[in-house]
């Protein structure tokens, strides 16, 4: 198990490049079984979950090549379907969070799918009821495998129907979305998740020849279509790893440039950084962070204290809480962060109380953070990383401590930050890994 040292300390300067966008990343890839022509899909991040997807696409029977460095070509001519129902595939979709998208383009394509309750981040209960309600009211036959731990999935022929979701669940709209765009009819997604990652998925499948009307809001019409054909795609920035680097120079006090960033798919996360005292000026579709010996908290407009709380789309993003978190422990004044979606995501405080943050943990979703102005700085410590955003945003708390740290299980950093001792390294940081 790989570990990152890390030297506290250390000011960065200078350009700092964005990876692809992961979450879009592992719906467009999943969206490529909708059709049996070659999609070229750019800017992938080279990252461990799109690792293992494309390896799991592979095993399923889809040809992959590999174009340059962030580029590749699949074609799902023909699925393997004795390995779409073997247990090695249940094995791995297991491992995988981001494999679920895999349900609704096999449920489409194949009529029937053998699914394994997903893997990925421990960050509390992650239910799969939309999902499933949604490709039931398209058709879908649906029954729990007991001895394989599974779900199985059956539809004669997908028709469409309108819906109501229960919650604007990304990778749910994602699903229902990739199954509708083939089924008979017209199929209405009403409380749809709308994020600039499930647009982008939206504008590749009209791309390829479905027709979809309401991109961008939380109405949907899909008016279904008999195939679709190949295409060429290309991934926008990750949003969240351009916020967790304005966290990161406000930490450190650095003075860095994140560059083609898609400064209107970023909604509010710049302004939710204004609001902890941080400048971020815009430059054409770049964002310059000056460096900032100290930065102030707003408070709202009746003096009360600022509250960051995540909401769907165009809501704030529930992956950057754990990092504004972090950011306001050197802050000047408090805020309240208050993470609704899950109950395990702010259980990683600890280990910055055992740094020194003044944090108080009210329940498993709101914590009071009291900001030290710098004043006090953390102290280095021995951690370890429970998911992707709470291990980035430790990250970012060793970097600004005194002394010397190590977080072990840095592959979860991995799932979703390419490279990223390599690039802040480059700055300026001192990051090992062993």
């Amino acid at each position: 198990m790989a570990s990152f040292i890390v030297e506290g300390g250390h000011s960065l300067k200078g350009t700092l490049p964005v990876q692809g966008a992961k979450n879009e990343a592992l719906q467009v890839i999943c969206a490529t079984l909708l059709t049996t022509e070659p999609v070229v899909i750019h800017n992938l991040p080279d990252i461990l979950d799109i690792q293992n997807l494309i390896l799991l696409l592979q095993e399923m029977g889809v040809e992959v090549s590999k174009l340059d460095r962030s580029s590749y070509c699949f074609c799902a001519k023909s699925l393997n379907d004795n390995y779409l129902k073997s247990d090695d595939f249940l094995q791995k979709c297991a491992k995988l969070r981001g494999s679920v998208m895999l349900i609704g383009p096999l449920l489409a394509r194949m009529g029937e799918v053998l699914y394994a309750r997903p893997g990925g981040d421990k960050i509390g209960r992650r239910r799969l009821d939309t999902h499933f309600i949604g490709l039931q009211k398209l058709g879908a036959k649906l029954e729990y495998v007991a001895d394989k731990s599974a779900y199985y999935l059956q539809a004669d022929g997908l028709k469409g129907v309108y819906m109501l979701l229960d919650e604007a669940s990304v990778t749910g709209t994602a699903n229902i979305l990739m199954a509708a765009v083939l089924a008979k009819g017209t199929t209405t997604i009403y409380n749809a998740a709308c994020e600039p990652y499930l647009q982008q998925l939206s504008k590749m499948l009209v791309s390829m020849g479905a027709k979809i009307n309401g991109i961008g809001s939380n109405l949907l019409t899909i008016e279904g279509v008999g195939a679709l054909h190949g295409t060429e795609h290309s991934v926008l920035p990750d949003m969240i790893e351009v916020g967790s680097f304005i966290g990161m120079a406000a930490l450190t006090e650095s003075e860095i440039i994140i560059p083609k960033v898609s400064i209107p798919d970023l909604g509010i996360i710049p302004d939710a950084f204004r609001r902890m005292g941080i400048v971020v000026e815009q430059r054409d579709d770049d964002l310059f962070i000056p460096r900032q010996e100290h930065y102030e908290i707003d408070s709202f407009m009746d003096g009360s204290i600022l509250q960051f709380a995540d909401a769907p789309w165009p809501g704030l993003t529930p992956d950057l809480l754990s990092v504004l978190l972090v950011v306001a422990t050197q802050a000047r004044g408090s805020v309240l962060i208050h993470q609704k979606m899950f109950e395990s995501r702010l259980f990683f405080v600890d280990k910055l109380i055992d740094m020194g943050a003044q944090i108080i943990l009210c329940d498993p979703h709101r914590a009071v953070v009291i900001g030290h102005d710098k004043k006090r700085r953390l102290k280095a410590g021995q951690m370890t990383s429970p998911d992707i955003r709470a291990g980035i945003a430790l990250l970012l708390a060793a970097m600004s401590a005194d002394g010397t740290s190590k977080i072990d299980h840095i592959d979860q950093i991995d799932r979703g930050y390419e490279n990223i001792e390599g690039r802040l390294n480059a700055l300026g940081a001192n990051i090992i890994r062993v």
